[in-house]
């Protein structure tokens, strides 16, 4: 496991290099990511290239010992280039331009500014392509930040009808694809469709979906750009990209079948102010994050690249960029280290080395104050730095530790984001949000002391004990059939509301909801049910928990429906059903309601769970076990989770913000 840091040299006197790259070395980081915004410093005007300072810097680092990540500069095109193609920019939903003046003004459909892109990022790669310093390339920097991946510029509004060409063949398949018939919206040509944008009223869903697919594909098509070019280049390392949280704009697994390492920029306290949670979760875990959407997304991201994954940029302080930026309970930022690497994160890399003391992000935190002076999360790295050391002292923890997760976790929980896409064109009841309810259902699981492996509806889901699927809206047979074998084999799954409820082309199936999944589930949805917020239809579990439903309920056609209703809510619908290892659930129920009947299905598969304090999460890693403890007091350990613990650290008292990491006996 590695430290790493995002380092800005063109930020500082060239006499601080040096001395910057000393103390990096003497805090244990290894690797420093470089050069993603630098464009207008590389080339001031148009074909006016200086490569000479990056030269020095590159030299510099890797005579201090530092191995390097290099960013290709695409997110930031400098001012001159702007002004010379205008075209590149972006359009809004309101047909404003996205203009110059911050980042990631440019289009992904631009043919113009992919051209561009190709020239800079070639020269980049010829220049440093065999250097040996340079262990990995990043591919521009968090694709799709501030609502950038809709775009209805000309450009796109062009490309638009040939990726629909390429997607149906002909015009009669797209609009019966489609439904055009409805509102007299068919068409004759291709290029008589109009982006879904601007509309009287509500677009055409299918449209919508289209386009989200599209500008998707867009992204992908922008990011094999850049990496057919390093290679061509004589690019041999590894080509990274850096994803970011609580963002599914585009189909991130799409774009990671070209990398070889996906990673993520961590920022649990910024996120935590923009999720979902009510105000007393939040105000709990103010100066923690809340204790699983790091863990989401770490699962997320080690799922994308065979298990290769990196945090790219792990908050070390205040953000600048959330509603209220607190500063981390002391401690976290070690927290945050190490459940990365429990994870089976290779590197963990903060963001940033040195405050900024100028522009828009002079309010962020780095290790280092902006008069070079150490931080408050200076401690806490060399913390870290001693206990990855101490760990590696010992030959069996290092193998542990050192190699990526590939073991299977106990639980598959599919995430798909065209079904997240369809919740968001046509969400139906108020608040409904898929991701939101992805996170509650990990979260339960979590709470019962479980790894989990995030899978798409792409992969093989074969020999998990139990597999669930909160919300996978669009279901076709081949899944089905998956999900089939799967329980022929002695898998548990657990299917959610709206599931299966619409085909690939946003229509209610043939067979009504659940489609392709209703011969495995047993059931058929009637119709649905959009909860306003303070309805709350009850339920008694098995347990005697008195639980409820929120924002959603499938309501049954009791007459098609042959699987077993096992319970029901007070007013008599069915509220969870069974039929030969299928449970299907027809609401999204409360957190705790979920945990419980998680936690009966884990017994039904055989698998272990334990009952963790509030705020505690426990995730193994080979023979080492990680418990974290995210609540601001101090928690105990389960008996029966340490029983014969050989502790690494820490103990079986959590103080707050602390970790234990102890050999499994």
């Amino acid at each position: 496991m590695q430290l790493g840091v995002c380092y800005y040299p063109e930020h500082w006197p060239r006499e601080r290099w040096a001395q910057d790259a000393l103390e990096m070395v003497e805090a244990g980081i290894r690797i420093v990511r470089i050069g993603e915004f630098a464009w207008s410093r590389l080339e001031p005007t148009s074909g006016d290239l200086h490569f000479e300072w990056l030269d020095e810097a590159v030299d510099v680092l890797a005579k201090a010992g530092l191995k390097i990540v290099m960013g290709t500069p695409t997110a930031t095109p400098p001012k001159w280039l702007v002004d010379a193609h205008p075209e590149i920019l972006a359009v809004d939903a309101q047909g404003d331009v996205r203009g110059y003046g911050s980042r990631r003004h440019y289009c992904f459909s631009s043919p113009v500014y992919r051209t561009l892109s190709e020239r800079i990022v070639r020269l980049m790669a010829e220049r440093y392509a065999h250097h040996p310093a340079i262990m990995a390339w990043q591919t521009d920097n968090e694709y799709g930040c501030h609502d950038t991946i809709l775009s209805y510029s000309a450009a796109a509004r062009a490309r638009f009808p040939e990726w629909l060409e390429a997607r149906y063949g002909t015009v009669q398949a797209l609009n019966d694809a489609w439904g055009t018939v409805f509102w007299s919206m068919e068409v004759t040509r291709f290029d008589q469709v109009e982006a879904p944008v601007g509309t009287v009223t509500e677009p055409h869903p299918a449209i919508v979906l289209d386009y989200r697919r599209f500008c998707s594909d867009m992204v992908v098509e922008y990011n094999r750009l850049q990496v057919a070019t390093l290679r061509t280049a004589g690019i041999s390392v590894d080509i990274v990209h850096n994803f970011m949280g609580l963002f599914t704009e585009f189909d991130h697994f799409d774009v990671a079948q070209d990398l070889d390492i996906a990673s993520w920029d961590s920022y649990p306290l910024g996120f935590l102010e923009r999720g979902a949670h009510d105000e007393a979760t939040k105000g709990f875990y103010r100066q923690q994050g809340h204790p699983d959407f790091a863990g989401f997304h770490h699962d997320l991201y080690r799922a994308m690249c065979k298990g290769r994954w990196w945090v790219m940029e792990q908050q070390p302080g205040p953000v600048n960029w959330a509603l209220s930026n607190a500063a981390p309970l002391p401690g976290m930022v070690r927290l945050w280290s190490h459940e990365a690497f429990a994870h089976g994160a290779e590197v963990v890399s903060y963001f940033r080395w040195r405050q900024a003391p100028f522009a828009q992000e002079q309010m962020h935190a780095g290790l280092l104050r902006c008069d070079g002076t150490p931080a408050s999360a200076w401690t806490e790295l060399l913390q870290v730095r001693d206990e990855l050391a101490a760990m590696a002292s010992h030959d069996d923890a290092a193998d542990q530790h050192s190699t990526p997760v590939t073991e299977r976790a106990s639980v598959a929980l599919m995430f798909d984001y065209a079904s997240i896409w369809a919740c968001q064109i046509q969400p139906h009841a108020e608040n409904f949000d898929a991701l939101e309810l992805h996170l509650s259902w990990y979260s339960a699981l979590r709470r019962l002391g479980l790894d989990v492996d995030i899978v798409s509806p792409r992969d093989e889901v074969m020999d998990y004990p139990l597999i669930v699927l909160p919300c996978q809206v669009i279901a076709d047979e081949t899944l089905a059939t998956r999900l089939n074998a799967a329980r022929d084999r002695g898998s548990r799954i657990v299917i959610g509301a709206r599931s299966g409820s619409r085909t690939q082309d946003l229509q209610i199936p043939e067979q009504l909801a659940p489609g392709a999944l209703a011969t495995l589930t047993g059931v058929t949805v009637d119709r649905v049910d959009g909860l306003r917020p303070a309805t709350h239809p009850t339920i008694t579990l098995a347990n005697g928990h008195r639980g409820h439903a929120l924002r959603w309920r499938d309501l049954l056609d009791r007459q098609r429906t042959t699987a077993s209703v096992v319970m029901r809510f007070d007013d008599g619908e069915p509220a969870i059903t069974h039929q030969q290892g299928i449970s299907y659930l027809t609401a999204w129920l409360d957190e705790d309601s979920l945990l419980a009947l998680l936690e009966a299905e884990c017994r039904a598969a055989n698998i272990a769970t334990f009952a963790l304090p509030q705020g505690v999460r426990f995730r193994r890693r080979g023979a080492l076990c990680f418990a974290f403890n995210y609540a601001p007091e101090a928690r105990w350990l389960p008996d029966e989770l340490v029983a014969d613990a050989s502790y690494v650290t820490g103990g079986q008292q959590l103080p707050a913000a602390g970790v234990s990491i102890w050999r499994a006996s």
